[in-house]
This record gives structure tokens, sequence and C-alpha cells, in this order.
């Protein structure tokens, strides 16, 4: 059902099977409005193995077999980072959907997403990032407390997202046992992790920044652990700390001339609830939010997007300008000096 009216389902396909694939194939199981149909992974084994538990018969080894046979409308990217530009241009360039979703990171780098979103607008279709968070009621209540000046000017932003804290140096961390870890699959805190900060201080502030500073504890192949520093203009700061060597930890502080808010489980949180905490001049109060599922939010946003043809508030360009940031950030990381942007 999409606005009360009946109609068909948006047939989505997924291509790569491995983690993350799960939380958009029950994505496709809780939104009212998509169906999946078919899969594609380069492993039989890891392919058939999804679709027993998801129960999808139509699965491919070639992602042009898929895209030839299925008429779908949707492809959900959720393979290795290194992987994305690749998979994105192969599918927007076969004209055969009418939507790519892509997880994070878009791409490796900001050539690569100028390339893949070039080919999904030469192709008339609809391409966004995969940020989950970005369709939580909490953060969008977030940007409307930011924007109806409830905290006043927002000057910083302190954000975190870490994953570690079960002991053990960067050796326990190692490439062939996570992609995470794997600098030839896309791997790194920044790819994995920082980018969910960095998204998040580009949609509160609403614009992006002119500097960035960046500072990484190396692990075996890629950051184990980074702290970045992005500067805004008027010198609106964001500070970020993120990891795989370090206990976890997922919370966002918004401070402005007026107050702060505070967002904690702020990234991974599904089906869990969840909370702001302003505290103004008015006092501490604290909003409350109702367990959700962000992959399936994620999801049917997307398919109201190409029911009513309204612009998806992931926007092509903001893909391109995320990449750009990352790209100042691993800049920064070798040179040891801020980039301008």
């Amino acid at each position: 059902m999409l606005n009360g009216t009946t109609t068909d389902l948006f047939r989505v396909g997924i291509v790569g099977t491995g983690g993350i694939a799960h939380a958009h194939g029950n994505a496709c199981r809780e939104a009212e409005s998509a169906e999946l149909c078919a899969i594609c992974d380069v492993s039989e084994e890891a392919l058939n193995r999804y679709g027993e538990t998801f129960e999808v018969s139509n699965r491919y080894l070639d992602l042009d077999e898929m895209l030839e046979k299925e008429n779908l409308d949707i492809v959900s990217i959720c393979t290795w980072g290194a992987y994305h530009a690749e998979n994105g241009i192969q599918i927007a360039n076969s004209g055969k959907v009418k939507a790519i979703l892509c997880e994070k990171p878009f791409t490796l780098n900001a050539y690569e997403a100028e390339q893949m979103v070039a080919a999904a607008t030469e192709n008339g279709i609809l391409i966004a990032e995969a940020f989950k968070f970005r369709h939580h009621p909490m953060h969008l209540k977030a940007k409307e407390l930011v924007d109806s000046g409830a905290i006043g000017d927002v000057m910083n932003i302190r954000s975190t997202f870490c994953t570690g804290g079960g002991g053990g140096g960067p050796e326990t961390r190692k490439p062939e046992n996570n992609w995470r870890f794997n600098k030839a699959k896309g791997g790194g805190s920044i790819y994995d992790l920082a980018c969910y900060c960095i998204h998040h201080a580009r949609f509160i502030f609403g614009v992006e920044p002119v500097q960035v500073f960046a500072v990484a504890q190396p692990g075996l192949e890629v950051d184990d652990g980074t702290y970045l520093l992005l500067v805004f203009p008027d010198n609106r700061i964001a500070q970020i700390s993120t990891g795989f060597n370090a206990a976890g930890g997922q919370y966002a502080e918004i401070s402005g001339t007026a107050g702060m808010l505070r967002l904690d489980k702020v990234w991974n949180n599904e089906n869990q609830p969840v909370t702001i905490e302003p505290n103004t001049k008015d006092g501490l109060e604290i909003i409350h939010f109702e367990p959700a599922n962000q992959f399936t939010l994620q999801l049917q946003y997307l398919c109201d997007c190409l029911e009513t043809g309204q612009p998806h508030r992931v926007s092509p360009e903001s893909c391109i300008n995320q990449m750009k940031v990352i790209d100042a950030a691993f800049e920064s990381m070798a040179t040891g000096k801020a980039v301008s942007l």
C-alpha cells in the first residue's frame, strides 16, 4: 500500500549477500511497498545460504544476468566498499532499474562518486547513499529542533562511534578475518565508522566544511582509529572520534548558543528505544522515541520517492561531497596538515 491506494510492490534486488545484506533483506520483508525478488553474489555458497534464509529462489552469480532477467525497480548494493563504484556504474549503465541504494561508504573517493552519480543521472536513475540514520524519527526531530532555533546558532558538534573494547592491539584485527580491517576491500575506521559522523555534521550544519584535519591510529593495513576536526563556515566545529580500538560508544552532542541536544545510541539502534535530551534555558527535557528499524524506514522512504517523484533527502551531490570530505581526511592523515576544501 502507498498513500492509501493499492499499487504493485517495488521489486528489489540485492548485490552482495554478506552481513549488511541481512539488514536489507529484513527491510524488504517489513517495508509495505517493497519485495525482495533476486540476489547476486560472486560466492555461490554465500548466495545459497542467503537465498535459503530469505526464501529467494532467483539467485545469480552474474550481475548483468540478474539485471537483464528480473525487471527490478531497486538494487541495493551491499558488496565491499571497494566494489561500490564498479557495481553502481554497471547497474546504472544497464538502464534496467529505477533506483540504486548504495551502502556506505558510497565509493572509495570523490572521483568514483562523480563517475557513479554521472552514470545514474545519464540513465535517469535515482541514486542515494544508505545512511539509515537519516530516516530515523530521532534525527528528523533533532534537525527540526536545530532549524527552529531551539538551541540558538549551532557552534559545535561532538560525536563518536567506537566499536572495540574487546581487548588486544591491532594484531588482533587481521585483514583476512574481516573486510573492515582489509585495505583491498575498502576497510578502515573512516570508511566504516567516521562516515556516519561526517555525514551527520554536514546534515546538521546544512553546509559543507571548509577545512579538515585528521589523525589516525594505524592498524595492520587500515586506520584502526581516527580523530577528525571539521571546520565549517563562521568557525563552527565538528569534533569526531571513531575507532575499532576503543570501547563501544555512539553518541552525538549538538551545542548551540542557547542550548544543547544529546543523542544516545545514535547510529546503530535497530529496534531499541532512543532519546534526545534537549538542555535549554527552559531546563532539561527528554524526548522519547519508540523502537524503529532504520533499514525499513530507509527502504520505504526510497519507495515513496519513486512513487511521488520527490527528491531523496540524501542527494547525489551530497554523496559526492561526502567523499570529498573523506578524501581530505586521508590527505590530512598522510601529510599531518589541515586540508582546505
